[in-house]
């Protein structure tokens, strides 16, 4: 057994006894300042004592386990994981007030939890009435990566300045798929900048860019339209670097680590329609219906690279088919969500089971079709693939996940996937909604928990939600 400080816990059974030291002393047969010293936290508490204690007062010894400890503490962590790096909470701090006060450490958990469901609810009504739940001082700030996600989903996924700035460049420096790495590396030069390959021992570092030596190190693991796209986001920085800056200064953040985040993004952007031009892109996407493989293919680049590109194609007058792109891990969290839709999963309490996305890990490799409506009455062609990211060994774990790509039943004529489909027999679509939390479909078998927020109603013409209740149960009325 570890030295146990409890001295706290100690005093506090002393106290609901209504003992002062010198009798608990006598009672377990202490010295009085022994007992002192272990309600100190000078000593710790030894096994015998314990089992005084228990022999004593029929205490149960789990009240002062180290096991209770560690579960406030891991409560603790998640509690404050949201704080700002100046309210930052040490591990420290949190296993002093674990091991001492656990009475306070519970109830600042459990008011944590209190406070996460007003917030959960008051997200869902706001979802289910179409609208953000809007800002509010007593609010917490939102994350970096939210923000940004934010942006590229107000602009519908397409950034004009920085496409057509691509399309130009690529033009411009006779950019096709059999030369992209020789041309942009040609370019880097024109930067006094190297390309050189990054040790084996550098783990899943893609890219490193040395200002001071003008060196650009890529992984050796990058296959040559990896190797393309890092280049082209490095070239972004030195070529296109004003109408980053411009776009940035002009997006409404709350922090420089989220104008850090979009500049970035900008860049990977740009390198995505440097090397996926709009125009042919496009040309191909349409006379190929939209067949993510054969692109892949014809362009020397990922699925998941033309998923994301086909996700952007929304020019004024030279539109491709609005999809939504998203990208998965096995337990459910989203790490990719881009929007050229009014399509939009919530964000509260996970996403729906009935997604063919899931299934997608099932079946590694293969495309999977879906046809899903929503409870609003539109309908849905999904496609779902997996993807594998990095080059483990044996031993080493890699990183899976599931592509989805969804368009409006309406646009799935123009896709190859939908061969073989029913697009009019929506009876047989299979039923999605927006995460159990939010969804009105009681009698779903896949439902996780009943829904907590506004039920809804189609209104007539299917083009929204209607609150009508709200039930924290079934049977709880507005």
């Amino acid at each position: 057994m570890r030295k146990s400080f409890m001295g706290v816990r100690l005093k506090r059974l002393r106290e609901e006894r209504g003992l002062t030291q010198a009798a608990l002393a006598r009672a377990l047969g202490l010295s009085p300042s022994y007992l002192n010293q272990l309600e100190q936290n000078q000593r710790p508490l030894s096994v015998p004592v314990l089992l005084k204690l228990n022999a004593v007062f029929g205490i149960d010894v789990q009240r002062f386990s180290d096991d209770d400890e560690v579960r406030l503490v891991a409560g603790l962590r998640e509690l404050f994981s949201d704080t700002s790096a100046e309210e930052a909470v040490s591990f420290t701090e949190m296993q002093e007030l674990a091991a001492n006060m656990p009475g306070i450490a519970r109830m600042l958990m459990r008011m944590g939890r209190r406070q996460r469901d007003i917030l959960e609810r008051e997200e869902i009504l706001a979802a289910s009435l179409g609208r953000e739940s809007g800002d509010r001082p007593d609010r917490p700030a939102p994350q970096p990566y939210e923000e940004v996600r934010d942006f590229f989903y107000d602009c519908h996924n397409y950034i004009d300045p920085i496409d057509t700035l691509a399309e130009c460049a690529s033009v411009d420096w006779g950019l096709t798929p059999r030369n992209l790495p020789e041309r942009l590396e040609a370019r880097l030069a024109r930067h006094d900048v190297r390309v050189l390959r990054l040790e084996e021992a550098e783990g899943e570092t893609l890219r490193r860019f040395d200002p001071e030596q003008r060196v650009l190190w890529l992984s050796p693991r990058l296959h040559a339209g990896q190797m393309s796209f890092q280049m082209a986001t490095q070239l972004a920085f030195l070529e296109a670097d004003a109408a980053l800056e411009a776009l940035v200064g002009r997006a409404r953040l709350s922090s420089e680590e989220a104008r850090q985040l979009l500049r970035i993004g900008l860049a990977n952007y740009f390198a995505g329609a440097l090397i996926l031009p709009y125009r042919p892109f496009l040309a191909a996407a349409e006379r190929l219906g939209y067949d993510i493989e054969r692109l892949a293919h014809d362009f020397g680049v990922g699925f998941e690279t033309v998923c994301h590109r086909l996700s952007t194609l929304q020019r004024e007058q030279e539109s491709g088919v609005p999809f939504f792109f998203v990208r998965v891990d096995r337990a459910g969290n989203i790490s990719k969500r881009q929007s050229a839709t009014d399509f939009h999963f919530s964000r509260i309490g996970g996403s729906c089971p009935l997604w063919n996305l899931y299934e997608a890990f099932a079946q590694p490799g293969r495309i999977l079709t879906q046809l899903a409506t929503m409870p609003d009455g539109r309908a849905y062609l999904w496609i779902a693939r997996t993807v594998r990211h990095g080059h483990a060994g044996y031993d080493a774990p890699g990183k899976t996940f599931a592509i989805g790509l969804g368009c409006d039943i309406r646009h799935a004529g123009r896709l190859v996937y939908s061969r073989g489909l029913d697009l009019l027999r929506t009876e047989a679509f299979t039923p999605i909604g927006a995460g159990c939390k939010l969804c009105p479909r009681e009698q779903c078998a896949q439902r996780a928990f009943p829904t907590i927020g506004a039920s809804l109603l189609i209104d007539e013409n299917h083009s929204r939600f209607t609150p009508y209740t709200i039930r924290h149960t079934k049977q709880q009325a507005f």
